[in-house]
């Protein structure tokens, strides 16, 4: 996972924006301006129907031919420059008469002094937004590290937004209104249906006052950052105490020391059991799945979270009076509600929901939906069930939604990778130490590698490890792993070298960008699609074998089925999110018994014919729920991508050279992404139909 999830709500705030303005004779469509700007009042919209008119003349005399045509160009920049402005002007910027001299005196027709306006933006936007990146990062640097306890104050630094008066600040001093009234807003349709045909100077201008479309008060982002900070520590210190776990012979299954954070080190460990050679490890995973559904409906025993000394049964529900309080779902609910907030200055995205799809992702929810739905409705799920049944010599059990025998670790036990790992990074240092091999074997050249590892800065992380990339090309990305006492195991290296898939886009989309308007990449599910390029090779870089014709055969049944797996999480995510806007009321207890029966139906609908079990929870069991809003539907979006990218890559290639291509297309849509990174658009049949042949070559 990486950082800019937690930002979302932060980056919509100063989001580089959509505007139209031309280079050369190619001028983008900008949709007509309204007659009237609801709310305006009359005072204000004549002052500027007058202004319009002056401006109209001044810049906009008709002519004859190529001028004809430049003089309706910038009739049409001049009524939607006029109209952008008139909407979100307030009485607090100025009387109408002061509005109508702002638009007199700031519009810029098309020329050097708006090229040269556009470039200070560009300049400025870069600034501004790297330099509050930076100081976040370093107000949660003890919240986020691992290097001492977490005071009071510390907690507060964490949910400190510096930037969320950053969107007010630019109403206040006009530098907003200048990019309004002289770059057009576009919509999602618009850049879906033109973008193809852009530059990229058209598509660093489509990115350049987007953030402006909205005017959300500071302390409304303020209690969004809190919220989220909030649910980000709750989780951050969710760990489970494995030796205390009892089963009903009052035997302890796990080694004494073993602490995991709620829901990675859980799923991680169970996966790791795939490889056990004895019945010992299905017990531990029967017991890890308890203790998620406990988590789930709230029966854990609140003493039992991050406690080394109480010992439980995660076969027996706790008491009401010793359960954990519906905290979980609290913390969710915080974030809706604050959210919330927000949603009167989104009139074109008035809802959390509408805002990730249609801002941060760029995707239209019905299409996220589409592309879920194609891979749980396939027929391919009972074959690969029916697949990983005889390889494991039993039924399926609801846990196996987490199979990890197609994986070559899965030759190898946890035990083995772990004495692996801790032997070649006692420390955090030692993995910094050892990126740019890392790189090199990965195919990136011996410069690539040298730039890289200069810009990437490895810490050691108090969470599962995440990555936080650098908004100006003079910071560095940063790599935060979990590294306990005896060293990195097996878990906090293969998290490592995902966030390292992180940290090397970052690099390129961020330092490497030719137009730093379109540093990043299009949303997450593009940079967990890169990560996971990466992740994918992880016992490669381990010196445990390459590709070959069954791996890759084994590699696209271990996609298809990870992605059916974390499509059944994103769908409740999205219905969860739905119903809380259906019952903006809800309680705690509510929600939790809402988001429990969310989960049991969409197991019942596509995942029950396969198990023959009814009624499970774990697809609710993901951390990233209550602390990233919305953010699994990116999982299983990333797998798509990356799939898509590495048929394109092709396994015999070294990477390196097209990686770095591919990351400096910059924040494009994610359709204008993939055409241009792999020349389709994405779709879930290409892992389909290579999950086809490898079911038929695997009878």
């Amino acid at each position: 996972m990486q950082t800019r999830s937690r930002m979302a709500a932060w980056r919509r705030l100063l989001l580089l924006a959509v505007a139209c303005l031309v280079t050369g004779d190619r001028a983008m469509s900008a949709p007509p301006a309204p007659a009237s700007s609801p709310g305006a009042g009359p005072a204000r919209q004549k002052a500027a129907d007058t202004a319009r008119r002056e401006l109209l003349a001044k810049y906009a005399q008709t002519g004859s031919g190529a001028s004809r045509e430049g003089s309706s160009d910038e009739a049409a920049r001049i009524d939607q420059g006029v109209a952008q402005v008139l909407r979100l002007w307030r009485d607090t910027d100025g009387t109408p008469e002061e509005m109508a001299e702002f638009l007199r005196s700031e519009f810029l027709p098309r020329g050097e002094t708006l090229d040269a306006t556009f470039d200070r933006f560009q300049m400025a936007f870069e600034r501004i937004g790297g330099y509050l990146t930076s100081m976040e990062r370093d107000l949660r640097r003890q919240v986020d590290l691992d290097i001492g306890p977490i005071l009071s104050l510390d907690q507060r630094l964490a949910a400190y937004s510096p930037r969320a008066h950053v969107q007010d600040d630019l109403f206040d001093n006009k530098i907003a209104f200048v990019a309004l009234l002289n770059f057009p807003l576009t919509t999602l349709a618009d850049r879906m249906s033109q973008g193809p045909t852009w530059t990229r100077r058209q598509w660093s201008e489509a990115r350049l006052v987007q953030g402006f479309s909205a005017r959300v008060p500071a302390q409304v982002s303020q209690r969004i950052s809190k919220a989220f900070a909030d649910a980000d520590a709750y989780i951050s210190t969710y760990n489970i105490h494995m030796h205390n776990l009892i089963g009903p012979n009052g035997t302890r299954p796990f080694p004494e020391g073993l602490r995991l954070i709620t829901h990675w080190g859980l799923r991680d460990e169970l996966k790791a059991h795939y490889a056990d050679r004895g019945p010992e490890g299905l017990v531990k995973q029967r017991m890890i799945q308890q203790v998620m559904d406990r988590i789930v409906r709230q029966e854990i025993p609140s003493a039992a979270i991050d406690s080394p000394t109480l010992v439980w049964d995660p076969a027996a529900s706790a008491s009401e009076t010793l359960r954990e309080a519906d905290e979980r779902y609290r913390h969710w609910l915080e974030i809706f509600r604050a959210e919330r907030e927000a949603d009167p200055f989104y009139p074109d995205n008035p809802t959390f929901v509408d805002r990730r799809f249609n801002i941060d992702r760029e995707i239209p929810e019905a299409q996220v939906r589409q592309l879920l739905e194609a891979v749980l409705e396939s027929p391919l799920g009972a074959q690969v069930g029916q697949i990983i049944s005889r390889r494991l010599g039993r039924p399926l059990e609801p846990f196996d939604i987490w199979y990890a025998g197609f994986k070559p670790r899965g030759k190898h036990t946890e035990e083995e990778l772990d004495a692996l790992t801790r032997a070649r990074y006692p420390t955090p240092a030692a993995y910094a130490a050892d990126i740019p091999r890392l790189l090199k074997d990965l195919g990136f050249s011996a410069d690539q590698a040298s730039f890289l590892s200069a810009h990437i800065e490895v810490d050691p992380s108090r969470g599962a490890g995440h990555a936080m990339g650098a908004s100006r090309r003079d910071d560095k990305a940063h790599l935060r792993t979990r590294v306990g006492p005896g060293g990195m195991d097996y878990k906090g290296y293969n998290i490592a070298v995902h966030e390292m898939g992180h940290n090397v886009e970052q690099v390129f989309s961020v330092t490497g960008i030719d137009h730093t308007l379109l540093q990043g990449v299009p949303n997450n599910a593009f940079t967990e699609a890169l990560a996971f390029v990466f992740q994918s090779r992880d016992l490669e870089l381990l010196g445990l074998g390459g590709p070959d014709p069954e791996a890759e055969s084994l590699k696209a049944l271990e996609e298809f089925w990870a992605t059916r797996e974390i499509a059944g999480v994103a769908l409740v995510d999205m219905q969860a999110w739905r119903w809380l806007y259906g019952h903006p009321d809800a309680t705690p207890a509510e929600f939790r018994r809402a988001v429990v029966g969310i989960a049991k139906e969409i197991w019942n609908r596509h995942y029950a014919p396969l198990f023959h079990v009814n009624d499970v929870t774990l697809l609710a069991v993901y951390s990233h729920m209550i602390d990233n809003g919305m953010y699994t539907p990116d999982y299983p979006l990333g797998h798509l991508i990356a799939f898509q990218i590495e048929e394109h890559f092709g396994r015999s290639k070294p990477i390196g050279p097209e990686f770095e291509r591919i990351c400096k297309l910059g924040s494009v849509t994610p359709d204008a992404w993939m055409r241009q990174g792999v020349g389709s658009p994405l779709s879930a049949e290409p892992l389909l139909r290579a999950a086809g042949r490898a079911v038929g070559a695997i009878k």
